[in-house]
């Protein structure tokens, strides 16, 4: 018998096209490549998230008014792949420095009555951050080859003190227009950029304004690094 049914009126077909499963991605080389790619940059994000953060809330949420002491340095600029001596005899390269906050000065090591200076205001506002000084490392850059003062050391057991050739470091760091680097105090984020500088002359009524910048930096990028293990 035939059936009187137009073609028309008979049952569609239909193809059902099941998905991918994982384990056939991963037996895809691009594929695989792909969601590698993706999971690396996600991980990235996370890491920097806090010190962006930091920043924008610091220089973008700030109330009307408000006004950082510091400069911002505009395009930050990373760490150098920069190889340096401690006073023990130690290499070093700037890099092993990134994950805390740097509060960095430049001097020689004479240690003249400036650098004196700076070196106390330096521990005195690492001092003051109270509980997230353990997320500040206090650096020397020693630009020269005269020896340290023994006299200096105890004040600076728990800084990091690096010996590193003066024209190399003019390559990373800047000072003020007409001022030495040895005039300014230098603030490095965890990821490894210079991003402030403070203005030369750290005295009484000069200090109170860097604590509150670093302090404002502290709040916006906390939980973001670790003491670091000494």
């Amino acid at each position: 018998m035939h059936s009187d049914r137009p073609q028309d009126d008979l049952p569609l077909g239909l193809t059902v096209y099941s998905m991918p499963t994982a384990a056939q991605i991963a037996a895809d080389p691009v594929a695989r490549t792909r969601v590698g790619r993706w999971k690396m940059i996600l991980v990235l994000l996370i890491c920097a998230a806090p010190v962006v953060a930091s920043y924008f809330s610091y220089y973008v949420l700030r109330p009307e008014g408000r006004r950082n002491y510091g400069d911002l340095i505009d395009p930050q600029r990373p760490l150098p792949d920069l190889v340096g001596t401690t006073l023990d005899g130690r290499s070093v390269n700037l890099r092993t420095l990134k994950d805390q906050w740097l509060l960095v000065i430049v001097a020689g090591g004479a240690c003249d009555p400036a650098c004196a200076n700076h070196l106390y205001f330096q521990r005195q506002l690492h001092e003051g951050l109270g509980k997230d000084k353990e997320r500040v490392d206090r650096v020397w850059l020693v630009d020269d080859s005269a020896p340290v003062d023994q006299a200096l050391l105890p004040a600076l057991r728990d800084a990091t003190v690096i010996r590193v050739p003066k024209a190399s470091l003019a390559q990373w760091l800047v000072p003020q227009d007409g001022q030495p680097l040895e005039n300014h105090l230098y603030v490095v984020d965890p990821m490894g950029n210079w991003m402030m500088r403070f203005a030369p002359g750290i005295n009484l009524t000069t200090a109170p304004k860097i604590k509150k910048d670093l302090e404002r930096l502290m709040r916006g990028s906390d939980g973001w690094n670790q003491p670091r293990s000494r």
